[in-house]
């Protein structure tokens, strides 16, 4: 099921400038990283990059217990709850989470305005990452991609227009067919979605995103989406 448009004409919808940045960006780095695959370096990229619970975990315990050298690799590990937003492991996964971002999106950027909502988006996805890092802290698998914000703009979405009907494609086979479909649908679509996330994979040794605990917390993100964008409204 593909998402084409959400048909929302109630309001006057800003130009989604925010969220051309954010796809160009996503789209820029995503080259970057087929770059690196054919230089062979990419493997090492992503676990430096990514979010590694583990890593993270072990490094703050050596901190406390004090080692002062291990709080360089706590906050470079908190970076990677910013820089593995913008990263992903597949061509399935980008195209994906910029669908999504695209059509739920943009909306969620009308109504917030450019600062809040580029603060809405950076904030919940770095807070589902640290969910992530606490739900899983032993992980030693990288975590990367955007899907923790999405999950966010899906949430609010779903929050602030569970009656609007989107606008989507039934792929079958060589035909497409439309179909219109409520918004809450996409709730569970998007996780059933993500099981495809497989195709198209770049060549990242040990893998990313395992289907695990830490990974699956994500749906926290529908939770934060929901609360930070009646926060974000009142201000």
């Amino acid at each position: 099921m593909i998402p084409i448009s959400d048909n929302i004409f109630f309001f006057k919808q800003r130009k989604p400038i925010i969220i051309y940045y954010l796809i160009g960006i996503n789209i820029a780095l995503f080259l970057w990283e087929l770059k690196l695959e054919l230089d062979g370096t990419l493997g090492s990229f992503i676990n430096s990059w990514g979010v590694v619970p583990g890593q993270i975990n072990a490094a703050f315990a050596n901190a406390l217990a004090g080692n002062a050298a291990a709080w360089i690799v706590v906050l470079k590990g908190l970076t990677s709850l910013f820089v593995g937003m913008f990263l992903h492991g597949s061509f399935s996964q980008i195209l994906g989470n910029l669908i999504f971002l695209w059509i739920f999106g943009k909306t969620i950027e009308s109504i917030l305005g450019y600062r809040k909502f580029l603060v809405f988006y950076l904030v919940s996805g770095i807070l589902t990452g640290f969910i992530q890092i606490l739900a899983e802290p032993s992980l030693t698998v990288p975590l990367i991609g955007a899907n923790g914000a999405i999950t966010a703009i899906l949430g609010a979405y779903v929050f602030k227009f569970p009656k609007v009907k989107i606008d989507s494609i039934l792929p079958l086979f060589i035909i497409f067919i439309p179909v219109q479909l409520p918004a809450f649908f996409y709730l569970f679509w998007w996780f059933v979605q993500q099981i495809s996330y497989g195709i198209g994979s770049l060549n990242i040794p040990g893998g990313v995103n395992p289907v695990s605990t830490g990974y699956l917390t994500q749906f926290a993100g529908l939770f934060i989406g929901a609360v930070f964008i009646k926060l974000l409204q009142r201000l």
